[in-house]
């Protein structure tokens, strides 16, 4: 029995390769969630920036607390079964009238799993809509198995490879908005990407890239997971990743530097230049 969406949500999910909008909390605490970010951000440059936006949920509570979330872990397990980990984090962050984007891409493409079958919440903690740009999908292209991507490490591409699939019927494409406390689900084979954000606001989303069943492996790099329910893994070669006890705990900032490194070779694997994200 489904614990918060319905059959014909995860028909829809598995049809489309996305879901939303999922309503996770009011808009008044994820607009309190964007307060602590940014007072992160203000107290703590160093920690969390442009190019410190990975894994950030090791470095601070708050973070944690929505990669924990309980409606969040709930939509995971109705789509993926009881027994979950979560491998990384992404921030991502357009500033206001910027020139940011990303392009239309798979995630899975550089993730360098043994098993493409996991999925990302997307949670708002600003509006994302067409003026600020939201993500936008192609409807069924998960169905596609992994294409051909194009490496352009363009300027304003905020991918790290900036990476695009070419030839995409934009017609197709299904916009995400969301208000803030809101997020959407999408499988690491869904085409996806959005446009620059032309708003006076920022527009921040949250990634939690990705929850994985336990018979998804890494083969790059590290196999480094946080366990977030059901049954422990019992990898011989798990690298636990621990959740910080306060903000700036030196254990998951251990535990988040070494992740972040991993994530990083993993992600340029094979590449012919590498950025600073």
């Amino acid at each position: 029995m489904p614990k918060v969406l319905t059959q014909s949500q995860i028909q829809e999910y598995q049809e489309t390769g996305f879901l939303s909008p999922i309503d996770v909390m009011s808009e008044h605490e994820a607009l309190q969630y964007k307060e602590r970010l940014e007072e992160a951000e203000a107290n703590h440059p160093e920690h969390i920036h442009a190019e410190n936006r990975n894994n950030a949920h090791l470095s601070f509570v708050f973070l944690d607390e929505l990669a924990h979330h309980p409606v969040v872990l709930d939509v995971v397990e109705d789509l993926l079964g009881v027994d979950f980990t979560l491998w990384a984090s992404v921030l991502f962050i357009k500033e206001p009238s910027s020139s940011s984007y990303v392009s239309w891409h798979q995630d899975a493409t550089y993730m360098g799993m043994n098993k493409n079958t996991f999925l990302t919440p997307w949670i708002a903690l600003s509006p994302s809509n067409l003026e600020t740009g939201c993500m936008s999908m192609i409807p069924g292209s998960h169905h596609n198995h992994i294409v051909d991507h194009e490496d352009t490490f363009a300027e304003d591409n905020i991918l790290t490879r900036g990476q695009r699939v070419n030839n995409v019927d934009e017609s197709q494409a299904v916009h995400l908005i969301l208000k803030p406390g809101q997020m959407s689900v999408h499988h690491c084979e869904v085409v996806h990407g959005s446009q620059p954000n032309k708003s006076s606001q920022r527009r921040i989303g949250f990634a939690l890239q990705s929850y994985m069943q336990h018979d998804v492996r890494q083969t790059i790099g590290q196999n480094q997971w946080m366990h977030c329910r059901g049954e422990k893994r019992r990898d011989d070669d798990l690298v636990e990743l621990r959740r910080p006890r306060y903000d700036l705990d030196p254990l998951s900032m251990s535990d988040r530097e070494a992740a972040s490194k991993n994530y990083a070779d993993i992600l340029y694997n094979g590449a012919k230049q590498r950025r600073l994200y």
